[in-house]
């Protein structure tokens, strides 16, 4: 499924689809800068265009390896023509072109990739090309600081398996039911939440009533980074033998120096 999203630009929303792992602007809503009642009609000028026409084979013949040459020869031998006119669904039948796609339903319109949905705009607007091309980065900038936390969590997440097993290895003993099992497992992860939070996993759910998940769910990208060195460390200092209470007090010391380095760094830079 296309992954959807939308951006405001001068107060027009303008809707985005990732198609594929390519990101795509709807051509549609932009056309309401020009005309807010035919924005189709708007798009169809534009292609139109013998300078619009020959971009667009430009763009295929650089991007798309089944793009047909003979076929666009001769609708560019036509375009600019008064008698021409070019669809973007004839445009992708006669040439399979991949840089304008169509959608239907809630999300449905005319679509293009970046670079030509920049183009169209240009034609539109050059102010609101501008102003575009500025959101679109934020948009990116936004799903790729994202990306970056869903990573350092999904690290987290593996490490924490390595942190369970050096609890059941040497902390369990055989004998325990498995409700108290689970009350070690819960203890040695609030060792890691105070050390690096301040808090118990309970006690943050008690001053976050009206929050889903749990504290490690609203961590930073630094706090999620630490927490999956924090908890490889754990695992090697249980089972070296250290007490809680020396481990809690080597964690919290570490977690204060290392969180002081990687602020100092910035999240952006380890994002990169």
């Amino acid at each position: 499924m296309a992954k959807k999203s939308e951006i405001i630009v001068k107060e027009v929303a303008v809707k985005t689809i990732k198609h594929g792992n390519v990101d795509y602007i709807c051509m549609t809503d932009i056309a309401r800068m020009k005309n807010a009642i035919d924005p189709n009609g708007v798009v169809a000028n534009w292609m139109r265009n013998r300078n619009t026409i020959e971009f667009l084979g430009i763009w295929e013949t650089l991007y798309n390896p089944n793009f047909n040459p003979l076929e666009f020869e001769g609708i560019r031998a036509e375009a600019g023509l008064n008698a021409f006119t070019m669809s973007q669904n004839r445009w992708v039948e006669l040439t399979n072109a991949i840089g304008i796609i169509s959608k239907t339903g809630r999300y449905g319109g005319t679509y293009a990739c970046s670079d030509i949905a920049f183009e169209f705009a240009s034609w539109v607007s050059v102010e609101f090309r501008l102003y575009l091309v500025k959101e679109f980065q934020r948009l990116k900038a936004a799903e790729q600081a994202q990306l970056g936390w869903s990573l350092r969590r999904e690290l987290s997440k593996i490490n924490y398996h390595i942190h369970t097993d050096a609890i059941k290895q040497n902390l369990i003993p055989a004998t325990l039911t498995k409700q108290q099992m689970s009350m070690v497992y819960a203890n040695e992860a609030d060792v890691l939440n105070v050390a690096l939070f301040g808090f118990t996993a309970k006690e943050w759910r008690d001053a976050h009533a009206d929050l889903q998940g749990n504290v490690r769910d609203y961590a930073t990208v630094n706090q999620l980074i630490y927490l999956s060195n924090m908890e490889s460390l754990n695992s090697v200092l249980i089972k070296e033998g250290l007490p809680q209470p020396e481990r809690l007090q080597k964690l919290n010391q570490i977690a204060i120096s290392q969180m002081t380095v990687l602020e100092s760094i910035g999240e952006n830079k380890l994002l990169k």
